[in-house]
């Protein structure tokens, strides 16, 4: 088996070093999607046929978490490490400056015009740098989320009235423009790729869907395909979550708000039978950029990644948004496939989403920059990798941190000292806190230590040690 790995890497390794065969690079990139909800992954209802068929042709990552936030806006985070290699809170040390970042070369998309890529990017960007400068075509750069009516939120109501369709042009968000912000990024990419086809130079494309993000939003027909009576209801269900104000996800928090308190089971159902709609019609879209790729004759030299930028409660633990360290809201589906690589490989190897840039950089035969933290997947995917990080962190503002590892993940809240362990191999919808166990304390505190140690590498400034002194 190694020795296969180690064939297709210096297979890999050939095919990089060709300049006259570089490698097309494709990036297609979801907003909200968790990744229990895809076919791959093993759901049981959503329809993801195309998502499911790039899976078959390359490598599906199990285990590919976000690092955290900064902010509310979660994506914010997750893009710019993305687009700038740095963990966390470096990041977020670069945001505000992330245009000059941009000027400077320090952005993925100026490593790969170096590299001698024709870039090209639309859909949702959500990073304070100049988008039309940082890649030399787009078309289409969007915001953060299309525009949310009053009525898209506390809905369902109790009686089961609700004001608000995910069909209906007249509440704008996706619809805004006349065609479905799925649709467009479908168009625009397709419009690009018949341009490609007819140069020789390698093209990166930066695919970027607002889907799929609230306002959830799709034609009938999907919607039809997703009965609100038979779409399913979370294990872990529960009216409210208990700590949901100490953790920064209370009634105040606008993902929170899209359902109202306490949370019902129809109105659960209501929300996710509009997320897989969504999903279902992304999908689509996904198909469509991918046939077009075919149609190029390039797609034998191209490398596809696909991922999100963090996952979507959408009803787990009484949540709706992603300001939380649970796996539903910190895991997202990662693929990736292309020529030297294997198919249908599923690697549970723990990495961070952010990887794909290092991976991409490699691909381009780019030498990864020193202030790039996140590393490529690609000697994980050839296995001469086992472990790409020791263990994996989370944070999210000052209200919650994570530490996932050896198959436990220990979730601190430290306004009000507060800790929960579960243990993920016998527990994965994460439903048994563990903590209160006596035999459970050498393992928090084993855990805990660990944490503070990669606050630390990771420049963190929260003081976990006063809050949970006792267990260290």
């Amino acid at each position: 088996m190694r020795r296969f790995a180690s064939l297709c890497f210096l297979l890999l390794a050939v095919s990089l070093a060709s300049a006259a065969e570089k490698p097309n690079i494709v990036f297609l990139f979801a907003d909200d999607y968790s990744y229990e909800c895809v076919g791959a992954y093993g759901h049981p209802m959503v329809q993801t046929p195309n998502i499911d068929q790039l899976a078959k042709q390359g490598t599906r990552f199990t285990h590919a978490y976000n690092m955290g936030s900064w902010s509310g806006a979660v994506c914010v985070a997750s893009r710019t490490m993305l687009n700038t290699g740095r963990f966390v809170w470096n990041a977020e040390k670069v945001y505000k400056s992330a245009d000059q970042e941009r000027v400077a070369g320090r952005f993925w998309s100026e490593y790969m015009k170096a590299a001698g890529y024709d870039t090209y990017m639309t859909g949702k960007w959500h990073v304070p740098a100049k988008a039309d400068k940082a890649f030399a075509t787009s078309a289409h750069i969007r915001g953060g989320m299309p525009n949310q009516t009053e009525a898209g939120y506390n809905r369902p109501q109790a009686d089961g009235s609700d004001r608000w369709s995910p069909s209906d042009p007249q509440f704008g968000g996706f619809w805004a423009g006349g065609k479905h912000w799925s649709e467009v990024v479908a168009d625009d990419a397709i419009g690009f790729l018949e341009t490609a086809a007819k140069q020789e130079k390698p093209f990166f494309m930066y695919l970027a869907f607002n889907a799929v993000h609230d306002p959830r939003q799709s034609p009938q027909e999907y919607v039809d395909r997703y009965p609100v009576s038979k779409t399913d209801v979370p294990a872990d269900f529960m009216p409210e979550y208990p700590e949901k104000e100490a953790m920064g996800a209370g009634k105040g928090l606008r993902d929170e708000k899209l359902a109202p308190f306490p949370r019902t089971r129809h109105s659960i159902q209501v929300h996710r039978s509009e997320y897989y709609a969504i999903i279902e019609h992304m999908d689509v879209q996904v198909g469509r950029i991918l046939d077009a790729l075919k149609a190029t004759g390039k797609a034998d030299n191209t490398y596809v990644f696909f991922t999100a930028d963090h996952g979507l409660a959408c009803g787990h633990h009484g949540l709706l948004g992603k300001q939380n360290m649970y796996d539903h809201s910190v895991r997202v589906p990662l693929i990736v496939a292309g020529p030297g690589l294997p198919q249908g490989k599923v690697c549970e190897v723990p990495v961070y989403l952010q990887d794909v840039m290092a991976t991409a950089l490699e691909v381009a035969g780019v030498e990864k920059p020193e202030h790039v933290e996140f590393r490529s997947l690609l000697p994980v995917i050839a296995g001469e990798r086992e472990v790409q990080y020791d263990a994996i962190y989370g944070a999210y503002l000052n209200k919650q941190r994570m530490i996932t590892a050896d198959g436990y993940k220990l979730i601190l809240y430290p306004t009000i000292a507060k800790l929960k362990l579960f243990h993920l191999t016998d527990d994965p919808q994460e439903q048994q806190d563990l903590a209160a166990k006596p035999e459970q304390r050498e393992r928090i505190s084993a855990l805990l230590q660990q944490l503070i140690g990669l606050q630390a590498e990771l420049g963190d400034q929260l003081d976990l040690k006063k809050p949970y002194g006792d267990w260290l």
